[in-house]
């Protein structure tokens, strides 16, 4: 039976060592990784994905397609195109919170798992019903101003003023790729289940966490996976909650010798 649901945009970098899964965060893009992805294809093959209704990703209807475990299903179909039997996941905020379920959920599948700053991974109890009506308010004024929703909303990187310029004109381009109802879905659908606090306890795969320090309300959520995940490993780098972006230099280095390490 041939496969019709759609997939995520993604892109292949690099022509050796182990596959590399890259998953950014809301409102970001493959311009997430501009200064990472050179310097990561040194030691592996970086595959960059778009989330659905970001980038050149498509934005279907199905609320199931937004849903962590079909992204789930999404990077296994991904990994199986690529041809990797194993591969090594990483992932920034929500991005983190997508690859810490594919972890937890597809060990098999993984050979290691990197993720950085995510507040919704590791979410408390009750998260869903909190930010649920945040997400259906976003969602009204998305179906509502469309554009200008985006180019106002405060998670949009684009509106840093401490990206390098290249870095800051990618995702001001690919800022006008976003699509508002594909954004709508991602808040509706797959922000509100996007925490695997309960389930961290049973990690099976070797994990780094690289923590952007600055970010004093990820705190909490450091020291909650700090105590309670196994097989983790944790790097403090001095930056805020995109540290790739922050640090690259230092974050490229980090993630190049775990990578290293993982083929000892």
């Amino acid at each position: 039976m041939v496969e019709t649901r759609p997939l995520p945009h993604y892109e292949v970098h690099g022509s050796h060592g182990p596959f590399l899964l890259l998953v950014h965060g809301i409102l970001s893009s493959r311009a997430q990784w501009l200064p990472n992805v050179d310097a990561l294809a040194e030691v592996c093959r970086p595959v960059v994905v778009e989330l659905f209704g970001h980038g050149r990703s498509p934005s279907p209807e199905a609320p199931a397609a937004y849903a962590p475990s079909g992204y789930v299903a999404h990077f296994e179909r991904i990994r199986e195109a690529v041809g990797a039997e194993r591969w090594i996941a990483c992932g920034h905020s929500l991005g983190a919170a997508l690859t810490l379920r594919y972890a937890l959920d597809r060990p098999d599948s993984i050979m290691a798992h990197i993720f950085t700053n995510s507040n919704s991974a590791l979410a408390e109890d009750g998260w869903a019903e909190r930010v649920r009506p945040a997400m259906e308010s976003q969602a009204r004024r998305l179906e509502a101003d469309g554009r200008r929703a985006l180019d106002e909303h405060p998670l949009n990187p684009a509106r840093s003023g401490r990206l390098p310029p290249a870095v800051r004109d990618a995702f001001l381009a690919d800022g006008a790729l976003l699509d508002p109802m594909g954004i709508a879905r991602t808040g509706l659908y797959t922000v509100p289940e996007s925490s695997s606090r309960g389930r961290v306890a049973t990690n099976r795969v070797p994990s780094l966490l690289i923590v952007g320090e600055r970010e004093v309300r990820f705190e909490p959520q450091r020291r909650f996976v700090e105590r309670t995940m196994p097989m983790l490993r944790v790097a403090p780098l001095d930056g805020g909650h995109a540290i790739n972006l922050d640090q690259p230099e230092q974050f490229n280095d980090t993630v190049r010798e775990f990578i290293r390490e993982q083929g000892r």
